[in-house]
């Protein structure tokens, strides 16, 4: 018996089961259900600006008699966007600054799509997160202790820079092996720049949604027999001015400051040392 007792601990772990595979599958097969079943009935394309509009003098006013039930409705729908990567996110801030104001929209939206991409981070480490690295070379396991060095740095960079699309950066860090704490500040913290902007732009569209309604409404009555040829279209691309681009990057700059620093100093050491 004390033989067995001792040599136990250094057999290797048993293999994974079909029932545990399964197991760890099963909650990004829900997820991409989920997703498979939102396109398949359209209710992504709910998700647009002639959606807000056309509905815009009937959403404020239950939100001015139901705010707080207003709130936790719009930052379910962000979170159910979110962690299923639809089309959207930018459109859902704006109406959240058009519908809210920003004060409270910039908020909600901010803590919303930090619980989204947890999700999605949780989802992706629970199914391949420690296999994917396991299996990986070692240039991807030394980039991987690399980003893990840095992680927070890299992931306000990551957040900061519109240019990387926000599904990408909920994923990558979960293969990578980032902590659970170091992913959800880093998200919450380097969202905040871009949502309250959004969201205090979208605070300014009031007036042009009331001008779109009016001519829509307009158009409509006037090709009754073909309302398909009236476009309803309110342009946001104005809105992300090159200054606000200037500014995320500036900001992205910075926060990478550390890790160059970090890696000056190593080099510098190991100089000293030879």
């Amino acid at each position: 018996m004390s033989e067995t007792s001792t040599q136990n601990p250094a057999l290797p772990p048993p293999p994974a089961t079909p029932r545990s595979a399964i197991a760890r599958w099963l909650p990004i097969l829900l997820l991409v259900t989920a997703t498979v079943l939102v396109f398949a009935m359209g209710w992504h394309k709910l998700l647009s600006f002639k959606t807000i509009g056309l509905n815009y003098e009937a959403i404020r006013s239950y939100i001015d008699g139901n705010l707080l039930y207003a709130i936790l409705i719009y930052a379910a729908i962000y979170i159910a966007v979110i962690s299923m990567s639809l089309p959207g996110g930018a459109i859902l801030t704006l109406s959240g600054g058009l519908l809210f104001g920003w004060q409270i929209a910039a908020p909600a939206t901010i803590v919303a799509a930090t619980i989204g991409a947890t999700i999605i981070f949780l989802v992706a480490r629970y199914a391949v997160g420690d296999s994917a690295e396991a299996k990986a070379g070692p240039w991807i396991a030394k980039l991987s202790a690399g980003f893990r060095e840095n992680a927070f740095n890299y992931l306000l960079f990551l957040r900061l820079v519109p240019a990387f699309p926000f599904v990408v950066v909920n994923l990558v860090p979960a293969l990578l092996g980032v902590p659970l704490a170091t992913y959800v500040l880093a998200t919450f913290f380097g969202i905040i720049l871009a949502t309250t902007a959004f969201s205090f732009l979208g605070s300014g569209l009031g007036s042009v949604v009331e001008a779109q309604n009016a001519l829509y409404t307009t158009c409509i009555a006037n090709n009754a027999a073909s309302p398909d040829a009236c476009v309803y279209s309110i342009d946001t691309r104005a809105l992300v001015t090159p200054q606000l681009l200037i500014a995320l990057g500036l900001l992205a700059v910075v926060a990478l400051i550390p890790v160059a620093h970090k890696a000056w100093s190593n080099r510098e050491a190991s100089s000293d040392r030879a």
